[in-house]
């Protein structure tokens, strides 16, 4: 039998030095796009926040796998064997990230929001959550089917630790959570997780970390911040295939029903009774996304390789070009819940004041090449109390999101700036108009490339049952 090349487990995600040559290689960083105007240029990707692009070592891990994907766990077949390797080392690779300790359980899911609802699933039926208005949809919705304590807006984090410790004392229940988040989605401000997971262990109770912010930009050590569970989505984390992973002690995982119920979450079927399994297996029934799993690993490693340092301090110097950039504009507000010298990620948010959030976004993009994200951002009450906080009562809810990470730079933040410049000084030079709760230019005529089979040249998929209306934005 000829000798071949296996993708083994170690070299399916292979480590390199640790260097802080940033920034990292990323798909699509070459990518150039249309405007309105007829012109083709390079496109500035400033919406790492919502979706990260795909690091070229994770699109290069994922290359390899694909000839040899098959079945995990359960197929004999050689190629089964090879998957059922990778998919298993996956789980140790990022336990390892994100300091998990030896008896916490990594249970892969769809995404952060699929992990947080699967540990509100999980919950034992006389748990009370304690979590802040300020959270992510994500890390506040799946509570809200439960027993919940909703604290405001802090406006500190002084404030935070002060209400989460009256809360968490005040509370009677059995078994009592803390949610909160690692990082804001809309301002980029660090909360305080190991001040506040102290404070829930003091009072007995447990603290689940929505690391999506996260993980993409800082180091994270569960055990040294006290974390007792942990989310975080592949997207984010520049391995957009699809995964992601909750990460905590097994117990009350181990005693809730199982997520799903199908094969694999099984130990054994019988006519009238089910044993199920315990352990990760237990909320992974279905065929696993191995790729996605996969993939999600194969970042963890890049990025720990560039070390995560040398992350924060590309991001600290984009951070600060970025926000000197915009404050030598005329009329721009950059959103804070705690002030311009809290700690942040790759994330600045702000309103113009005399620009529709979605006009300007769209200006960004049509006449610039500049992608970036405007709303709500799945933080409708955040983004109102900022609103309110700054602007008052009546003032219209809704931002301009530039979010960067690992594969941006300073020509980036400088092609950004530039045409902020240009908007707020002349003016969009084009049309706009109302279409499906945004802006879109009035006429549209960039071509869209036809990227799958079947898909209408230069538009996109309409008809019955489907809508071009976006949820989470609204032109009122």
């Amino acid at each position: 039998m000829p000798n071949v090349d296996l993708p083994s487990p170690s070299s399916i995600a292979p480590a390199r030095a640790a260097s802080s040559e940033l920034p990292l290689s990323v798909i699509g960083a070459d990518l150039v796009v249309p405007l309105v105007t007829g012109e083709q240029v390079p496109y500035v990707n400033l919406d790492y926040a919502a979706s990260a692009p795909c690091l070229r070592a994770v699109h290069e891990t994922v290359t390899s796998l694909l000839p040899w994907y098959s079945s995990v766990h359960r197929g004999a077949g050689f190629a089964s064997v090879v998957m059922t390797d990778a998919y298993d080392a996956a789980r140790g690779i990022v336990a390892a990230h994100v300091g998990a300790g030896p008896d916490d359980t990594v249970v892969f899911t769809r995404n952060t929001t699929d992990a947080l609802n699967l540990l509100a699933a999980a919950l034992p039926e006389d748990t009370t959550i304690v979590t802040f208005a300020s959270e992510h949809h994500a890390n506040l919705l799946p509570w809200r089917r439960k027993r919940l304590v909703q604290l405001p807006v802090p406006v500190s984090k002084e404030d935070a630790l002060a209400r989460a410790e009256e809360a968490l004392r005040s509370l009677t229940s059995r078994h009592k959570l803390l949610a909160v988040a690692g990082a804001s989605n809309v301002t980029g401000e660090i909360w305080p997780v190991a001040e506040l997971a102290a404070l829930a262990h003091r009072y007995g109770a447990r603290i689940a970390v929505d690391a999506a912010q996260l993980a993409p930009h800082r180091a994270v050590d569960m055990a040294a911040l006290g974390a007792d569970y942990l989310a975080l989505s592949g997207h984010k984390l520049y391995a957009p295939f699809g995964a992601g992973a909750l990460v905590g002690r097994g117990d009350w995982l181990d005693a809730a029903a199982p997520y799903l119920a199908g094969g694999g979450a099984v130990r054994r079927v019988t006519l009238d009774a089910t044993e199920w399994a315990s352990g990760f297996a237990r909320h992974e029934a279905g065929t696993p996304n191995a790729v996605g799993v996969v993939a999600l690993a194969a970042a963890c490693r890049e990025l720990a390789a560039a070390g995560l340092h040398a992350l924060e301090a590309h991001e600290a110097t984009l951070h600060r070009r970025m926000t000197r950039g915009l404050e030598a504009l005329p009329d721009i507000e950059v959103l804070s819940m705690w002030g311009p010298s809290s700690a942040r990620v790759g994330i600045v948010t702000f309103v113009a004041h005399g620009w529709h959030p979605s006009k300007l976004a769209a200006a960004l993009s049509a006449e610039h090449g500049v992608g970036v994200r405007d709303g709500t951002f799945c933080a409708h009450p955040l983004v109102a109390c900022l609103a309110t906080r700054t602007r008052g009562s009546d003032a219209p809810v809704g931002a301009v999101r530039a979010s960067f990470g690992a594969g941006s730079t300073e020509a980036d933040v400088d092609r950004f700036v530039h045409a902020m410049t240009e908007l707020l000084t002349r003016g969009a030079s084009w049309r706009y108009r109302a279409a499906g709760g945004r802006y879109v230019p009035d006429p549209d005529p960039r071509v869209r490339p036809r990227l799958y089979a079947g898909a209408p040249p230069g538009g996109l998929v309409s008809g019955p049952g489907f809508s071009s209306a976006e949820p989470c934005r609204s032109l009122a």
